[in-house]
């Protein structure tokens, strides 16, 4: 080998030192002060950024907001004091009744009792069934029908009290029609839809077609039956999806 080769390779190998004096513990420190991480951290904090728990459901827009429950105070089956702050933190659906009508309540309430089976261990789910005859449906009253239907969930709260502060609340909170009319079986109107609250009391629902978010969710027609006589079909199964959405934000 020539003297010519070993200087060469000497020269390399004096840069190859220098450069290691000089710039390694620069990049030691670099990656110990967090300026240069590893492939395996840069992923897991890009994964942690770009984690979005928020559904697709649609908020529903009221006056320039998205439209919240109102705030309310009734008393449930079991004699308390149930108010809109002891639902908060858990998604819950919405209906109004009265245990003495012949016609689409029992419907309805079948209804919910297979949606309450269905997340029967979930504690962040429950029901608010407000009574539109409060003065026939008594705690006592209440509480013998919820028996009769098998209600088990201690978040399904069948609520009774101020009547003018509950058809307020059904044709203004919530839009779900309610009135008494004589000239209609049982003597009472009210919608057969429910509302669907999220854990932060926002009214939450999927869009159609065009974006525009369909508000309620028709419990009139049970999941097994599919679709009814009219050819309406049953959203007891969408209901049950956007629920488990709901949960899950």
């Amino acid at each position: 080998m020539s003297k010519k080769t070993n200087y060469s390779y000497a020269g390399m190998a004096f840069i190859i030192l220098v450069f290691g004096i000089i710039f390694i513990p620069k990049i030691i420190d670099r990656v110990s002060e967090g300026d240069i991480t590893r492939d395996n951290e840069s992923r897991s904090s890009e994964l942690t950024t770009n984690d979005d728990s928020t559904s697709d459901l649609a908020y529903i827009p009221f006056n320039g907001e998205n439209r919240k429950v109102p705030e309310f105070s009734f008393t449930n089956q079991d004699g308390r004091t149930i108010t809109d702050k002891d639902y908060l933190g858990k998604v819950y659906v919405v209906e109004f009744f009265f245990t003495t009508c012949p016609t689409i309540c029992p419907i309805m309430n079948r209804n919910l009792v297979e949606i309450q089976n269905e997340f029967k261990d979930f504690e962040d789910f429950g029901v608010a069934s407000f009574t539109i005859t409060p003065d026939i449906d008594t705690p006592e009253v209440l509480k013998a029908y919820a028996n009769n239907y098998g209600i088990t969930n201690p978040n399904w709260h069948l609520l009774t009290g101020n009547e003018e502060a509950i058809y307020k609340l059904a044709n203004e909170g919530f839009n779900l029609y309610t009135a008494k009319d004589e000239t209609v079986e049982g003597g009472f109107e009210h919608s057969g839809n429910f509302a669907l609250i999220d854990k932060q009391g926002y009214i939450r629902s999927r869009s159609d077609d065009f974006g525009n978010p369909l508000i309620f969710y028709n419990g009139l027609v049970p999941e097994s039956q599919g679709v009814s006589e009219e050819g309406i079909p049953q959203e007891i199964s969408i209901l049950k999806e956007d629920i488990a959405k709901l949960l899950k934000e």
